[in-house]
């Protein structure tokens, strides 16, 4: 079973505006992302939201997903992933981990699903020897995500602890498009849509 989970809780402050309202080819980022993320074969898709999470879950309206609500999202993305976790299906075998400005197109999420095998904990993304986002996590680390800990560095402190069991997915460059402010969502946008159209 192929579980996903989208990390959209934060204030998106340096970007200025919401994240997961971007316009990312015509309509919202984060339904672009649930879409894809059907696409690519998940079997559920849980979407954590914190700030202004009723204007975020109004576009969500008519696409299926679990939507979560973190009440402490100011406070760092470990807990949003702790929420996203405990909602995940306990029969989960894979586990992909999105924070919402990584869009990637459905062709690229199902590599890392099809790619994950099932004796590593993860498995990441790698394009010309760089490991990028998102990643796919065993599900018998389901409990580890649950008590994810910022203090710990969270997701990543995870994946640390487990890099000797991890596998990797050829991936195209897009495995490192990320943004935080509008110039770089900007040159994200163009570069994505090059890439995909």
């Amino acid at each position: 079973m192929n579980s996903a989970i989208i990390l959209a809780a934060g204030i998106s402050q340096r970007m200025g505006t919401l994240k997961p309202l971007l316009d990312w080819g015509g309509q919202p980022l984060i339904r672009y992302e649930l879409e894809q993320l059907w696409e690519a074969g998940a079997d559920e898709v849980i979407v954590v939201l914190g700030y202004r999470a009723d204007d975020v879950s109004r576009q969500l309206r008519g696409i299926p997903c679990r939507i979560m609500f973190n009440p402490r999202f100011q406070l760092g993305r470990a807990g949003s992933l702790r929420i996203g976790a405990k909602a995940a299906n306990r029969d989960a075998d894979r586990i992909l981990i999105e924070d919402v400005d990584q869009p990637r197109p459905a062709a690229f999420l199902r590599a890392l699903y099809e790619g994950h095998p099932a004796e590593a904990d993860y498995t990441v993304p790698v394009h010309a020897g760089k490991h990028g986002h998102p990643v796919v996590v065993a599900g018998r680390l389901r409990e580890e995500l649950m008590h994810a800990d910022d203090a710990t560095e969270g997701l990543r402190g995870i994946l640390r602890a487990h890099e000797s069991r991890h596998a990797e997915v050829d991936a195209s460059d897009l495995l490192d498009l990320t943004f935080n402010t509008p110039e770089e969502y900007q040159a994200a946008r163009d570069r994505f849509f090059a890439a995909v159209r």
